[in-house]
């Protein structure tokens, strides 16, 4: 990968890293690239378990990088990258069947903030900072942020932010249910990393099965979503980290998952 996004993995754990800190991490072409290809890299990875999304600098992603952007207003490529780059990510990060911790370091916006909400679970700084943007620049929303935003926050404060975009702060984003672990921001890289790690070391096939649970069960009936349980919990009951985990509980152990 290019270093726009920096990619390592190590102990299950692949740590994704946008780095354009000079540009807020603005995502300019070459880092839309880089970061959807890393993300699929993650995901095919039988070596990866979960995933830490995070930023160099003092943002984590402000959106689109409106300098390149200018270059191409008015042709029929303006909006383009929507559907050649940030549903791709965002595809990527909710349908990866692995967690996805986005640990936040400052400032998400836009696309950024799509990224974030896309995320199983947001380890946020308290200097962070969040903001729709959408409507600032006279957009509507993209990267996914028109289906989670009223999922985290509910409809009436979710229209409330994307028609009068404001930043808001960490503790209020907590509040709001945006961020699901706030940190004092020097302790972000090592509680991200740790709440990634303790994803990495656990039962990863009944991750990638909760997951697709509450995606299905956010759009269908609740006799739908019951038998949706019922396969997948069918699936899970017959894996072999179900069988360790019984056996770890009766001889009163910390069980050793397998990732099968």
């Amino acid at each position: 990968m290019a270093d726009t996004v920096l990619y390592e993995v190590a102990d299950g754990l692949a740590t994704i890293t946008i780095n354009r800190p000079d540009a807020m991490n603005a995502m300019n072409t070459a880092a839309k690239i880089d970061l959807r290809d890393s993300l699929v890299a993650a995901a095919e990875d039988t070596a990866v378990r979960a995933v830490l999304l995070t930023a160099t600098g003092k943002a984590f992603c402000v959106g689109q990088d409106l300098k390149e952007h200018l270059s191409v207003l008015g042709t029929e490529h303006t909006m383009s990258t929507v559907r050649e780059h940030y549903n791709p990510i965002v595809r990527a990060i909710a349908g990866m069947p692995k967690p996805v911790v986005a640990g936040v370091n400052g400032v998400a916006a836009g696309a950024g903030l799509g990224f974030a909400l896309a995320a199983d679970y947001r380890v946020v700084a308290d200097t962070a900072t969040f903001n729709t943007s959408f409507a600032g620049v006279a957009l509507t929303a993209d990267s996914g942020v028109s289906w989670t935003l009223p999922r985290v926050v509910g409809p009436g404060r979710a229209a409330d932010l994307l028609l009068f975009p404001r930043s808001i702060g960490a503790r209020e984003a907590y509040e709001l249910g945006i961020a699901s672990k706030l940190v004092p921001a020097a302790d972000l890289a090592a509680e991200a990393g740790a709440v990634a790690r303790t994803l990495a070391q656990g039962p990863t096939l009944a991750y990638a099965a909760l997951k697709r649970s509450l995606a299905y069960g956010a759009s269908h009936t609740l006799d739908e979503a019951l038998e949706k349980e019922d396969e997948l919990q069918t699936k899970a009951g017959a894996s072999e980290d179900h069988g360790i985990a019984v056996q770890a509980f009766l001889a009163k152990e910390k069980p050793k998952y397998l990732g099968r």
